[in-house]
């Protein structure tokens, strides 16, 4: 049977994947040094890990869906996922293979749970997508693994709640458990932490309150899906009700939850950035 062998969480800003290629050199530079040094102990885990599969939960910036179409959550069925700038001028990079067959078990498996999901048998993935993967799979070598895009709204109120993601989470959980095949899959929350990019609080950054869910997540993530969508804005900025996202990949962890790493840095791009690396045991 498929099995979830860990979940890892990162931020997703844009200037960090034209940050990426230039890594090494960017090794000593004081803005991006301390963000860099987190990343190496969870490529080693992915490294001795090996899974056969991400699933990634991210948030679309209008590449694929626009204000006038926005699903609540949309899943990738397709047998490949390309790189499309959306205007911030990241290197395109490599496509990404997917998995159908699993797509398809999943949104079976999750529509009978009763969600209603939107199918997308072509899908276009942004820096939402792509960041987190050239970050924990340097060099492209994210060519070793096949993916699963999970795409939530995190753009146009009214957003899902903090509960109803984990959820949906909990329901992919469940769905990968049943898959037949001998699969290692691991689970990807990508964006946040707290960061609004406009109006008066362009800039706000909440330390205490991100600290906070990096805690409680490991080992107390329903504390979490008590929030609001309100108090999760009023905490975390406009921007940071992303944090949504960590949530859906903490509820697919359905077994005995350990953290093995994690890191936070304040900031890069006005962000708050965070990392996380869960293992998930039978």
């Amino acid at each position: 049977m498929a099995r979830i062998i860990g979940g890892l969480t990162t931020s997703h800003i844009p200037a960090i994947g034209n940050a990426v290629p230039r890594e090494k050199e960017l090794v000593n530079d004081p803005y991006w040094k301390p963000f860099f040094a987190a990343y190496p102990p969870a490529r080693e885990w992915l490294r001795k890990a090996k899974p056969d599969v991400a699933i990634v939960f991210y948030n679309d910036h209008g590449l694929n869906f626009f204000l006038d179409k926005m699903p609540t959550f949309a899943i990738g069925a397709a047998f490949q996922y390309r790189h499309a700038d959306e205007g911030w001028g990241i290197p395109t990079i490599p496509p990404f293979q997917g998995d159908p067959e699993l797509s398809w078990h999943i949104i079976d498996s999750v529509v009978r749970d009763e969600f209603d999901l939107t199918t997308c048998q072509e899908m276009l993935v942004d820096h939402g997508f792509t960041v987190p993967m050239s970050l924990f799979w340097p060099g492209n070598t994210y060519t070793e693994v096949k993916v699963i895009p999970v795409q939530i709204n995190t753009v146009q109120h009214p957003l899902p709640s903090p509960a109803r993601c984990f959820k949906l989470g909990q329901a992919i959980g469940r769905a990968v458990a049943s898959y037949p095949k001998d699969l290692k899959v691991v689970v990807l929350g990508t964006g946040g932490l707290s960061h609004q990019l406009d109006g008066e609080r362009a800039g706000f950054i909440n330390k205490k309150f991100d600290l906070m869910c990096l805690d409680k997540i490991v080992n107390e993530p329903e504390a979490l899906t008590r929030l609001s969508i309100h108090e999760l804005v009023k905490e975390a900025g406009a921007q940071g009700a992303e944090f949504i996202l960590w949530l859906a990949m903490r509820g697919a962890l359905t077994g005995k939850v350990t953290k093995i790493h994690s890191s936070y840095h304040v900031a890069v791009s006005n962000t708050a950035t965070g990392l996380l690396v869960l293992e998930n045991a039978a």
